[in-house]
């Protein structure tokens, strides 16, 4: 069945984008991050344009985070404080976020920035990822016992003025640096169409030293508020929100994230990583790809005022 979708001004078999939902929602579940950033390239490669694929990711993120928000809520795992902290920078980031989505939209050049920052930040994970998956694979082979590490080490973070207590968290920080998370991760959605907790998660935790445990509810909480900023503005301003598009990437995530989830208690931690690495490697890989090689048809015709 073909189903059209306005925003995007093309039609998708909507089987396919069922499909290519649930895949992404078990990946999610399977991994334990959101799955904004593997969705994105996948609509890219089936040709949804990438502005829209951006947009349209917000308002799915969105639906979400709020699940894994209310989730976390009820198990006390949010630290308020903290969250608003954040979000309060997050806001500010995504509205310059899509400030400057338009700027490069009206210019013609948002759809190659786009895939430099995936092509960019993919790689980088995915190559980190595998080689501290296949350290730690090594390792257990050879029966070496693991280093043991801080976790967070605040070297002149420490220094930084305006300190305030967060008592949840037992952290006693600048109100800059929690803000200055949020910025970023508010920014990133805005831009790529993704939630950001990949990246705030591991700053939370090595940056600002938060317990693991708040970590991922909090993360949730700002996530929830920035990606509905991103999806108000991004329709209103950019218009590139597709809610159709939107709509089928949800049913499809709810099915498969579960399944996901289920699968990822029976596989080790570090090749679960390794998986994930390949497959970041292997997405910035197509992008560079299809980036570099000359399509098949240099130009295309089409009636005017369309």
């Amino acid at each position: 069945m073909e189903l059209y979708l306005p925003i995007a001004e093309m039609s998708v078999n909507a089987l396919a984008l069922l499909v290519l939902g649930l895949t992404a929602g078990f990946f999610s579940g399977l991994f334990g991050i959101g799955g904004g950033f593997l969705l994105t390239p996948a609509l890219i490669f089936i040709g949804v344009p990438p502005a829209v694929a951006v947009g349209s990711q917000a308002a799915q993120i969105l639906a979400t985070s709020v699940s894994s928000l209310d989730q976390q809520w009820r198990r006390g795992n949010v630290d308020f404080r903290m969250g608003f902290t954040m979000l309060a920078g997050g806001l500010v980031g995504s509205a310059l976020g899509v400030q400057l989505f338009g700027y490069l939209k009206a210019i013609g050049q948002i759809d190659v920035v786009i895939a430099l920052a995936f092509i960019i930040m993919l790689s980088t994970m995915g190559t980190l990822m595998l080689v501290e998956s296949s350290r730690t694979i090594l390792r257990q082979k050879l029966k070496k016992p693991a280093t043991r590490r801080k976790l967070h080490q605040h070297y002149w973070v420490a220094r930084w003025p305006v300190k305030v207590r967060y008592p949840k968290s037992r952290l006693y920080v600048s109100v800059f640096l929690p803000m200055l998370l949020g910025l970023g991760g508010g920014v990133l959605s805005a831009i790529m169409g993704i939630g950001g907790g990949f990246l705030l998660v591991p700053a939370m935790i090595y940056l600002l030293g938060m317990p693991t445990l708040l970590v991922i509810g909090t993360s949730a909480l700002q996530i929830v508020f920035v990606a509905a900023n991103v999806t108000i503005l991004q329709a209103w301003q950019n218009e590139t929100v597709d809610l159709f598009l939107a709509l089928m990437m949800i049913a499809g995530g709810v099915i498969g994230a579960p399944l996901g989830s289920r699968l990822s208690v029976k596989l080790p931690g570090e090749h679960l990583r390794g998986l994930l690495a390949v497959l970041l490697v292997g997405m910035a890989i197509k992008l560079l790809v299809d980036m570099v090689v000359t399509p098949e048809e240099i130009y295309v015709l089409s009636e005017a005022g369309k």
